[in-house]
């Protein structure tokens, strides 16, 4: 199972719409597989800034994929990431502004704190 996700796994994001899934590369795959070597499912909170800023960059990039192609091709989940719900107002994919230094999920998880 371990080969199968190295080449052709997937990054699930759980978002207030539905499941939606992020196309990887190789070495995304390999960085993401060790963040979810014990776990199928994480919350955002416990990830490293660094594998936050990598999301966001991946969802800004819009390498969404569709879940039909996910299933017709066989492809497996590398791991799922449970998103907080957004404020209202948002979009629930990523908080930050367009020239805000702070990534989107981070930029959340202080928000939630301050609440």
């Amino acid at each position: 199972m371990w080969m199968e996700k190295l080449f052709g796994g997937v990054l699930e994001l759980e978002t207030p719409i539905g499941p939606r899934f992020l196309d990887l590369n190789f070495f995304e795959r390999v960085r993401l597989l060790w963040t979810f070597r014990h776990f199928l499912s994480l919350p955002q909170q416990v990830l490293r800034p660094s594998e936050l800023r990598l999301i966001d960059r991946l969802a800004n990039e819009n390498r969404f994929v569709a879940k039909s192609a996910i299933a017709e091709h066989d492809r497996p989940v590398i791991g799922r990431v449970e998103r907080q719900h957004a404020p209202s107002g948002s979009d629930g994919l990523l908080i930050g502004g367009q020239g805000d230094e702070t990534p989107g999920l981070a930029a959340q998880d202080g928000l939630e704190r301050a609440a």
